[in-house]
């Protein structure tokens, strides 16, 4: 891919870098990018995918935008209260970004979801918030074998992983996390609170990770799980190990 003038230009500072450069920015404009969620992870994800030039970005989301939402769903303002998330980020990312082809999906991740959802993706972040969904969309990533960024937060705390279960010793999603917990639960921020910009830490980090996948640049980051303690603040990571006996990736 050719990158034209105005390209040039608006990804310069990308292009300066040495592991990134018109090679790697010419991957990004070719890639397809899809997020699961256009809540607190989401938000941010969308508005750095875009910036950094992902030419496409489908998003999947059923829920509109509320009063509450405010508080770190930066891409949303009071007027679009009662709008559909998806549209919102739309509208968004065509004034930050018209080249970007952006496709809306407004619907739930379940179990009747095809896999065809998954068709051209390169990588999915996930950043809804329930296990039901982020077990589901880890075993569509297993089937495609499309890499997974699993982002989540709760209250002052947030963790990031990417997970290519398909691959010998590398662990899924569900390694991590195993079976034994209600899959309709997880920490409600309804109930438990979250600081609006930790969701935008991790959901710039998610942003991150995708497009370090997606480029190639700095150490692999497959089955590496980053903890964030805002309250601290510190980082630590860990290397998660792949289980024998997950249902999902040894089948």
């Amino acid at each position: 891919m050719t990158l034209s003038d105005q390209q040039l230009d608006r990804y310069a500072r990308h292009i300066v870098l040495r592991d990134i450069g018109g090679p790697g920015q010419a991957k990004l404009l070719a890639s397809h990018v899809l997020l699961v969620g256009a809540g607190g992870i989401g938000c941010p994800a969308i508005q750095y995918l875009a910036a950094a030039g992902v030419g496409t970005i489908t998003v999947v989301d059923d829920d509109e935008i509320s009063l509450s939402n405010l508080q770190r769903q930066v891409l949303y303002g009071e007027a679009q209260i009662g709008v559909a998330k998806v549209e919102a980020a739309a509208d968004a990312v065509l004034k930050l970004n018209p080249d970007v082809q952006f496709h809306t999906l407004k619907q739930r991740i379940n179990t009747d979801t095809s896999s065809e959802t998954l068709n051209s993706v390169d990588v999915v972040i996930d950043g809804s918030d329930n296990f039901q969904t982020r077990l589901i969309v880890n075993d569509l990533c297993l089937a495609a074998r499309v890499p997974l960024v699993s982002a989540a937060i709760g209250q002052f705390h947030g963790q990031i992983a990417t997970f290519t279960g398909w691959l010998p010793d590398a662990p899924c999603y569900r390694c991590f996390v195993g079976d034994a917990h209600d899959p309709d639960d997880c920490d409600d921020c309804a109930t438990q609170g979250v600081l609006g910009a930790m969701c935008g830490l991790m959901g710039s980090f998610a942003a991150m990770e995708a497009i370090r996948y997606l480029i190639g640049f700095g150490d692999a980051a497959t089955g590496k799980l980053h903890i964030f303690d805002g309250l601290k603040p510190a980082m630590r990571t860990i290397t998660l190990p792949k289980d024998a006996e997950c249902t999902s990736c040894n089948l």
